[in-house]
């Protein structure tokens, strides 16, 4: 009997400690100021991606399709944008400078295109040269199929690694049965290319029949966050989970991370959509959030400017309005906490080269934090 009451309360003490792995983080109010936001590029309704050019110039894309330069405190419309297809989560999308910018000029855009013989949109990539305030040169370097007249999960960010490699996010599109785990299908995907389009030959399904040849990896949401650590040269993605179950993602070749088999989410009406958190050949998350925050924009600190914050990752949230701080230790996060609090809808955060962080908010436009002094 007293083995028993052992063996009981062993289980007992290992459930509640495999647990406390899973938990959330709980999340901080601020303890100190540290940063103070200054809205540098204002009356911006609906900004998505912002890049910044070497002459200290900003390119922002507004998801409605404008494309907008911003010089010297003056915004100008960039022309020869190319067709938006903008209904209810697609439109203009990201917008970064290629990894040879300064030699080439190539900057890559993702966007919602209504191109096809299909009515609707699908997830695209493009790249062109930015002369005389218009797009030039544009070349379409992939596009997702089929369109669909739905609104939901067009992804979309772009990344790129080490070796020049471009990584690109596509969402599920609302058809989480279908594509996901469907390699012969777009969407629900990560994809690398080669920075002219091409499809690198080591990609992990160019020799499998039927296989989308771009895909990278599969079993994804609706990633909003795509970055290359500077520290390890990975690729790590955050995607919306449903209801419960936003991901951070360390993104490895040919890798399932499992949505929609496994998720630690439910449906937006309470009812299940799965009774599993993982199974055998589906990657686990690095970090889930339940409740979900809605995250959209991701960076990596190393500037000098925010020398406590070096080494964080910051994740906007359009759900509850505020820009999030997260510590690691050994790919873990052991902290989290909130930064400018309903501020509105994050939905985009930039290192600059300039070492400042940028913050996009929807219904006022750009943000520079000031360290406070």
């Amino acid at each position: 009997m007293k083995k028993s009451i052992a063996l009981l309360v062993f289980v007992s003490i290992l459930s509640e400690y495999s647990c406390s792995q899973k938990e959330d983080k709980e999340i901080h109010e601020p303890t100190e100021i540290l940063v103070s936001p200054e809205l540098v590029v204002g009356d911006i309704n609906d900004p998505w991606g912002m890049a910044f050019l070497p002459d200290g110039s900003m390119l922002i894309t507004q998801k409605s399709g404008n494309l907008i330069h911003f010089k010297n405190g003056q915004k100008t419309t960039v022309s020869n944008v190319p067709e938006i297809y903008n209904r209810g989560q697609g439109g203009l999308m990201d917008i970064v400078l290629g990894p040879d910018y300064a030699n080439d000029g190539w900057i890559y855009i993702s966007y919602a295109s209504p191109a096809g013989d299909d009515k609707g949109g699908n997830t695209a990539i493009m790249r062109a040269k930015f002369e005389d305030n218009s797009l030039v040169d544009k070349e379409l370097l992939y596009k997702a199929t089929p369109n669909t007249t739905g609104g939901n999960h067009f992804g979309s960010r772009i990344a790129f690694d080490n070796a020049g490699y471009l990584y690109f996010s596509a969402g599920e599109r609302g058809e989480r049965d279908i594509n996901p785990q469907d390699i012969t299908r777009d969407n629900g995907k990560i994809y690398r290319l080669n920075a002219d389009g091409s499809i690198p030959a080591d990609n992990p399904f160019v020799n499998e029949s039927g296989a989308k040849a771009a895909i990278y990896s599969y079993g994804h949401r609706n990633p909003q966050g795509l970055i290359k650590n500077p520290q390890t040269g990975e690729i790590w993605e955050h995607e919306h989970g449903p209801q419960g179950g936003d991901e951070i993602n360390i993104i490895q070749k040919g890798k399932n991370y499992g949505w929609p088999v496994i998720t630690y989410g439910i449906n937006y009406s309470g009812t299940p959509i799965t009774d599993k958190t993982e199974m055998p050949g589906m990657e686990q998350p690095l970090y889930y959030w339940v409740p979900s925050i809605a995250p959209s924009g991701f960076a990596y600190v190393t500037s000098d400017k925010y020398p406590q914050w070096k080494g964080n990752l910051l994740v906007g949230s359009l759900k509850f309005q505020y820009l999030e701080r997260l510590e690691l230790k050994d790919n873990k996060v052991v902290y989290r906490e909130k930064l400018l609090q309903d501020i509105g809808r994050v939905r985009d955060v930039r290192q600059a080269p300039d070492g400042y962080i940028y913050v996009a908010v929807e219904g006022k436009g750009i943000y520079r934090l000031e360290p406070e002094k």
